[in-house]
Parts: C-alpha cells; structure tokens; sequence
C-alpha cells in the first residue's frame, strides 16, 4: 500500500521503465480522463441501485421473516443466503442465459408478455447496467435481510406493544419505532453497500466476458478501470494513482452516509 502511493506520484509504463516523478499530474490527468468519468458514473449507477433497490427489498424480506408464526423460517433463511456461496463463474453462466436476447428468462417471462420487442440486455448498452443490478438484486438481497433481521430481532417488543396500545397503527408503529431502532444496522449495511458497489469487478467482468465494459463502455467499473489501467496498459503510476482515487472516493461516501445517520439519529431522539 505504502509502494502504490509513491507510485502513483511516478510515471512508469511498463516492467522495466525508470520511474518519473511526476507530482500530482497523474490525479489531474484522471480529472481530465473521459474513460475514468465513464467508470465513475456507471458504478455510481450501481451503487443508487444498491441503496434505494436491494436494501428496501432486504428490509421487506427481513420484516417478513421475523413474524413468530412464520413457518419454514430457516428454509428461507438458507435460501436467501445461498447466492452467497454460488460460485461467481456459474452466476456468470446461468446469468447470461437469463439475459439471452433469443432464449433468455426475462425476454420470455418479462419483456415478451408485456408486448415488447425481444431486448438483447447485454447488448443495448442502455440495458446493461439495469442487467448488473438485477444480478445485484439476486446475489446481495438476502444477505442484508439477514442482516436487518439481526437488527429486528434486537428491537424490545415492548417498544412496538406500547406504541400499539397508545393507538398507533403498522405504518406508523414501523416508521416511528421500527426504523429509528434500526438506524445502526441501516448504517451498517448502507457502508457494505456503497462499499461493494466502488469495488464491483467479478459480476460484469463474468458476465459481459471481458474488461473493457461492453458496448460503450457501458458496464466499466471503477475497478475494471484500474484493471485495464494497470494489467493491459502497464501504466503502473496512474493505476496507482486511480486506486488511490476510489480509495478516497469510498472514504468520503462512507464518512457523509454515517454523518448523515448521526444526524437523523440526533433529530429523531
């Protein structure tokens, strides 16, 4: 790490190019460079996505596994973590059937029974990003549900008995009680996802078969960046520097997404 942060002020293309100090050009030509813009945007995408799609359905889920006469509750559990253990070469596989422009499951499932043309998701770049969320949706749901459910099932049930008894209804027994004794494990959850989303590789890589992001770079993540950056082009300085970058990117969101918790947190206490 301390190497990688010296190398980033040096420009070295290649194994045995001298290092050049440059100072702080190679961050200033990332400002300048369309392609890290590009990366920056689609995996900002991905990471809304992450935020106000994967963890309000984790949340639905969670709320319904915790019901005491749930039957089957530990089938469920399994079955929402199991995405998890799934190698990331079979989830690549089974997934571009899934996204088949001719035989796949949302053409035939989704799309066609709406009355829509055949769309070829890893094809259209203005569908390859919804394509990668939705991969998200399948993998990473059940695991945060697993988490909001730890965090349910620490709330007093006493709380919920007294707002009830004071007249308060679901909604509002779950917007005032619920979620403000779910902010820690909201917070937590939230820092995992932004997180992984700045550090999304394995899922588009397997998916659209190379690093280069498909077509019009629409898949190219941050991290595919930094890959072709440093491993194709052998411009160790300015990988350096791009990793460095993310680094920074993912402290500042992480450090606003608790500031702003602590704030809500303040306000609702």
């Amino acid at each position: 790490m301390v190497e990688s942060f010296r190398l980033s002020f040096y420009r070295q293309v290649g194994f045995n190019a001298e290092p050049r100090f440059v100072g702080f050009d190679n961050y200033r030509l990332l400002l300048d460079d369309d392609m890290f813009r590009k990366s920056l945007t689609n995996t900002s995408t991905y990471a809304l996505g992450s935020i106000f799609v994967i963890l309000p359905l984790a949340l639905l889920i969670a709320t319904s596994l915790v019901r005491p006469r749930l039957r089957g509750r530990e089938f469920f559990r399994l079955l929402y973590f199991s995405p998890n253990i799934t190698s990331g070469v079979v989830i690549g596989i089974v997934f571009g059937f899934v996204f088949s422009r001719d035989f796949g499951l949302m053409n035939q499932y989704v799309v066609e029974p709406l009355g829509f043309e055949p769309i070829g998701w890893l094809q259209n770049p203005d569908f390859i990003m919804p394509s990668l969320i939705i991969v998200g949706v399948w993998k990473f749901t059940g695991l945060n549900a697993l988490y909001f459910m730890v965090g349910l099932k620490a709330i007093p049930p006493e709380l919920s008995e007294a707002a009830m008894i004071d007249g308060a209804n679901r909604w509002q027994n779950f917007r005032h009680v619920t979620l403000p004794m779910l902010r820690p494990t909201i917070a937590f959850v939230t820092t995992f996802a932004i997180i992984g989303s700045y550090n999304l590789f394995a899922e588009p890589v397997l998916l659209l078969g190379d690093t280069s992001g498909g077509p019009r770079n629409a898949g190219l993540t941050i991290t595919m960046f930094l890959y072709n950056t440093g491993f194709r082009e052998l411009k160790f300085g300015y990988a350096s520097a791009v990793g460095y970058s993310l680094a920074v990117i993912i402290c500042t969101l992480t450090l606003v997404q608790l500031a702003l918790t602590r704030g809500l947190s303040r306000n609702g206490e």
